[in-house]
């Protein structure tokens, strides 16, 4: 706890909602600046789809997504255009909000012209995205998979997965959405905040039965219906991985705006809640990413009409101790003093025990015996008395079990790193920011950075560089995306990059039209750099 009036720094600090729950100047926060903005529905949507442009097959497991009020239009031409190619084609769509949680605000539509608009939708704009009509059911149960994801650093990243998760059921049975039961959130919605208020509803005391389980149990049942678990959790990590990628972009402007190179500041950590659905033939599809997932481990239970109790949660217990008790030794600020510590020991101790059996050829096997018992405690932090060693007592076992938390980047980085092109697109952008702390670039910055790279010529003038810089930012600003800065933001830029490279390389397609444009920049910023030195 941070006690009132407390000026000694903390090793950890624990907010409850943003980085900026308090001003923290060192240590470490469970909070990255400005992820609560980064996942919110409609700047991961814009986020995702930047990646289908480029990798579109990589990113298929994000529904089709359309952002309103601006795209209305957009997405009444195009399921008109849909239906006219298929006339069978009978889609359903799901409306969220962009800062709704917990369910609120979102329903079902059969046609865009069911979309309500009667609320003020500019004040309160939303996300349509493709529903997923054919989910796989358990028990005739539509669920989802709430997955605990570990971002333990964005430079170098790093990522950790939960091995196990939540599963959290609808209580109606499921059935094709029709006009009849769009309306049944029950059957269709898998937010526990409703569901919990369903007279079906169960509290189970049982990680394997009701309505909230351990994604393991469902594994389980799955295993011996003869399904491929491996490749399903192979998937899995690969969605996760791509779409921390598809954020980082993102992320690292507004770290470097709150956290600048070069000055003391703390390092930040965050626990990510993935909301997953299977479909029938086992593909993970993303719904949502929460920065602030909940961690309770209780609910109420009514004992009598307006009298509630908290009730212990075995199923949230299981899952999600695990998660902050691995996530908070993953983070030991003291973990690397401890290992420097113990290796020091057991290099005195493996010299003590061979020094020992080589002067006494009979103690050679009780030396060693007792070498590995040494060397297993030092490993847990604790050491038993000499005596207790030579006497070969036995040795309690480790007070904490086995990680639950597995680290998937950068292990498997090989990969996934040819993804990372919005990275370098980000990196160039925050290279020409110029003033320290802003999220924009200006149109100084801008020119800089055709000026520097080598991008203007005889077809594409300075002025026509200025025309462009100034219709991009008009138009998402226009979008209400951030009025607190002036200039264009990091997704602006990206568009205006990508019309960069499809104005340099016609012939190419998307992907290497982008890469090649990076590669030139940042070779032509190399070279840039390296006369500054030189005349330096």
């Amino acid at each position: 706890q941070f006690p009132f009036g407390r000026r000694l720094p903390c090793d950890i600090y624990w907010h409850g909602v943003s980085f900026h729950d308090n001003n923290i100047f060192s240590g470490q926060v469970n909070k990255f600046p400005g992820m609560m903005e980064t996942v919110r529905k409609i700047t991961l949507s814009r986020a995702m789809r930047t990646m289908q442009d480029l990798f579109p097959l990589e990113y298929n497991f994000y529904p089709r997504s359309w952002i309103l009020p601006e795209e209305l239009p957009l997405f009444v031409a195009e399921v008109r255009m849909m239906k006219d190619r298929n006339p069978s084609w009978k889609p359903t769509f799901i409306v969220k909000p962009d800062g709704g949680c917990q369910g609120d605000g979102i329903y079902l539509i059969k046609d865009p012209s069911d979309i309500r608009l009667t609320g003020s939708i500019q004040s309160r704009p939303a996300v349509v995205q493709e529903y997923i009509c054919k989910p796989l059911l358990v028990d005739k149960l539509k669920f989802d998979i709430r997955l605990y994801v570990l971002l333990k650093s964005l430079e170098p990243l790093e990522i950790y997965i939960a091995k196990d998760g939540l599963s959290r059921f609808c209580t109606e049975p499921y059935q094709e959405p029709t006009l009849k039961n769009l309306h049944q959130v029950f059957m269709h919605l898998t937010n526990y905040s409703l569901n919990i208020h369903s007279g079906n509803f169960i509290h189970s005391a049982s990680v394997n039965t009701g309505s909230k389980r351990t994604f393991s149990s469902i594994l389980c049942r799955l295993s011996s219906r003869g399904a491929d678990v491996k490749k399903l959790w192979s998937d899995i990590i690969s969605l996760v991985i791509k779409t921390i990628i598809a954020l980082t972009p993102e992320l690292k402007v507004y770290y470097q705006s709150d956290i600048p190179a070069g000055k003391p500041g703390p390092t930040c950590f965050q626990i990510l809640g993935f909301d997953i659905l299977l479909m029938k033939n086992l593909k993970p599809i993303l719904l949502e990413v929460n920065a602030n997932p909940s961690m309770r481990i209780e609910h109420e239970q009514e004992l009598s009409p307006g009298v509630f109790e908290n009730v212990p949660s075995p199923v949230d217990e299981e899952v999600k101790v695990a998660v902050i008790r691995d996530t908070l030794r993953l983070v030991d600020p003291q973990k690397k003093k401890r290992k420097d510590t113990q290796d020091s020991l057991l290099r005195v101790v493996s010299a003590f025990c061979i020094t020992w059996s080589m002067k006494d050829k009979q103690h050679k096997h009780h030396s060693l015996k007792l070498s590995l018992k040494l060397k297993f405690y030092l490993k847990l932090g604790s050491c038993p008395s000499t005596e207790q060693a030579e006497a070969g007592e036995e040795l309690p076992e480790a007070a904490l079990p086995s990680l639950c938390l597995k680290q998937v980047f950068p292990k498997y980085a090989k990969h996934f790193s040819y993804l990372r092109l919005v990275d370098r697109v980000a990196a160039l952008f925050i290279r020409f920011l110029g003033v320290k702390g802003t999220t924009k670039l200006g149109p100084t910055g801008f020119r800089t950075f055709i000026r520097n790279c080598k991008l203007s010529n005889s077809n594409f003038s300075m002025a026509a560089v200025d025309i462009l810089y100034i219709d991009i930012t008009r138009r998402w600003n226009s979008m209400g995306i951030d009025h607190k800065e002036s200039g264009m933001c990091l997704q602006a830029f990206v568009e205006a990059f990508f019309c960069l490279a499809q104005r340099k390389y016609k012939s190419l397609p998307l992907h290497d039209q982008v890469a090649s444009l990076i590669e030139l920049c940042e070779c032509r910023l190399a070279a840039v750099h390296g006369k500054r030195l030189v005349w330096g």
